[in-house]
């Protein structure tokens, strides 16, 4: 399908809340025994949990490298569509396309530059050359003309959008040495403003307490609706993360979206921390060039990184006590969806959770 030289603003394209209606969600199968433990069994088993709930709402399709095309087509329900795909590892929300949509109900994909979420100043894996090529290559398959962001960098989990011009994001993120250190605050909020036609960009500080991913946003605040989003929040003073949700939830009552609006915050409480075991530590690979896993090391737990499906919330669950006041959370931020929490630990001891792991197209 057709690459374009134009962008979606100058188009007629927008970027879609999450909460709007879907066509079908995309997964990437985990393989790397550098980042998953036991070869990738137990997260691909975590993987198949995922799809397998967000496909009793809507259509899934996974891909997979061709060395592991049969085990994913055995593993996975046979309402899941399966497809080749070749990539460096299985974050499709970050290296997967986002979609933008027009009036007319057109559907078209945005390429971004990805670069493994920093490159070779901070990034957590090299080569990412196949990872470059996904959104492309998902683009091909659902006869979605594309638009690639040559030279420039993002991450699908770094931005979270309401879908009526306002646009989330961190500064730890997007402001980092590894994405776009050429330019500026502002240049940035142009080059989002042509391929997303978006208003308003509001800056948070910093994302989850040790996030490899620079604090993708996804991760600690997402939107309901216009107007309304969550924030991930402990009430412990003593963790790290207080102050970093205190000065976000500042921010974020001290400004207005694009339309005018006050908005609403819902505090969304975290797990308690949640540590690398020595047994999950030695589980996984030693490659140099890959971020290693150690043991005692704090992983990014939140359940803010959750997936609006049609109909549903498929939410991260830790066997924590908290994990039924955030399943009431959210049931009572989406009264018409259902709640469905899938145990994510070893999506998480990846480096992320279940919002990471999906990305959903546009009806």
């Amino acid at each position: 399908m057709k690459r374009l030289e134009s962008t979606p603003l100058a188009d007629g394209y927008r970027m879609p809340g999450e909460f709007e209606p879907h066509a079908g969600t995309w997964i990437l199968w985990p393989e790397r025994p550098d980042n998953w433990r036991l070869g990738a069994k137990p997260a691909q088993q975590a993987f198949v949990d995922v799809a397998a709930a967000i496909a009793a709402f809507e259509p899934v399709t996974v891909g997979v490298s061709a060395a592991q095309y049969d085990n994913a087509a055995a593993a996975l329900p046979a309402n899941v569509r399966v497809v080749e795909l070749s990539n460096n590892d299985s974050w499709v929300r970050d290296c997967g396309p986002t979609f933008v949509k027009n009036a007319a109900g057109d559907v078209r994909g945005i390429d971004w530059e990805f670069n493994a979420w920093g490159g070779l100043v901070d990034g957590l894996y090299f080569p990412w050359d196949k990872d470059d090529q996904v959104a492309r290559k998902i683009c091909e398959i659902e006869r979605a003309c594309s638009y690639r962001t040559t030279g420039f960098v993002l991450e699908g989990g770094s931005i979270h959008v309401d879908g009526e011009g306002t646009l989330y994001t961190t500064e730890e993120c997007l402001l980092s040495e590894g994405r776009n250190p050429g330019l500026t605050r502002e240049e940035i909020e142009e080059t989002l403003r042509q391929y997303l036609a978006i208003e308003k960009v509001i800056w948070l500080k910093n994302g989850i307490y040790l996030d490899e991913t620079n604090g993708h946003v996804d991760n600690i605040c997402c939107v309901v609706r216009p107007g309304v989003v969550l924030l991930a929040w402990t009430d412990d003073t003593d963790d790290p993360q207080y102050e970093i949700s205190a000065q976000n939830l500042e921010i974020l009552q001290n400004t207005t979206d694009a339309k005018g609006r006050a908005i609403e915050v819902i505090k969304l409480p975290l797990p308690k921390p949640i540590l690398i075991t020595a047994q999950e530590a030695g589980g996984v690979d030693a490659v140099e060039g890959t971020l290693p896993r150690c043991e005692g090391d704090r992983l990014a737990a939140s359940y803010v990184n959750f997936y609006i499906a049609n109909g549903a919330i498929i939410a991260p669950c830790f066997d924590d006590p908290n994990d039924a006041v955030a399943a009431q959370v959210l049931a009572e931020a989406f009264p018409d969806r259902k709640v469905v929490q899938v145990y994510a630990r070893e999506i998480l001891l990846g480096g992320g959770n279940i919002h990471c792991i999906t990305q959903q197209q546009p009806e």
